[in-house]
């Protein structure tokens, strides 16, 4: 979807997006499994994080893991641009297609695993 948002538009593509102020997923709604290896420090300092965060481990480790996978996508899923930029982006998109005679070419030209003609 597109948004204008203060002068600055986003382009989100299909995104759902956690609040990380809400409270943790609940339990009930949790159907799949993740298994872990891990070594004795690793699982030790992951207990203590959680501890003191009064959270238990899983919860600790749901979200951290939530939370990075979101840092990583976030680059995929939204962009910003300034109101020069979004008008430049928009006029992109509404512009006709440029012919680029090399892509028709190759597009037309058959594949290694294209049937040879008369098969």
């Amino acid at each position: 979807s597109l948004r204008w948002h203060d002068g600055v538009g986003s382009l989100c593509l299909d995104i759902v997006r956690r609040n990380p102020y809400l409270p943790p997923m609940s339990s009930t709604a949790r159907s799949e499994k993740l298994d872990l290896r891990l070594t004795p420090e690793a699982k030790r300092r992951i207990t203590a994080a959680a501890e003191a965060q009064q959270r238990s481990v899983t919860d600790f480790v749901l979200q951290s893991a939530l939370e990075r996978a979101d840092e990583a996508l976030a680059n995929r899923t939204q962009f910003l641009l300034s109101t020069e930029d979004w008008e430049k982006f928009h006029a992109a998109l509404d512009a006709p297609p440029r012919d680029l005679p090399h892509l028709r070419k190759l597009l037309s030209t058959p594949g290694p695993f294209d049937p040879a003609k008369g098969e």
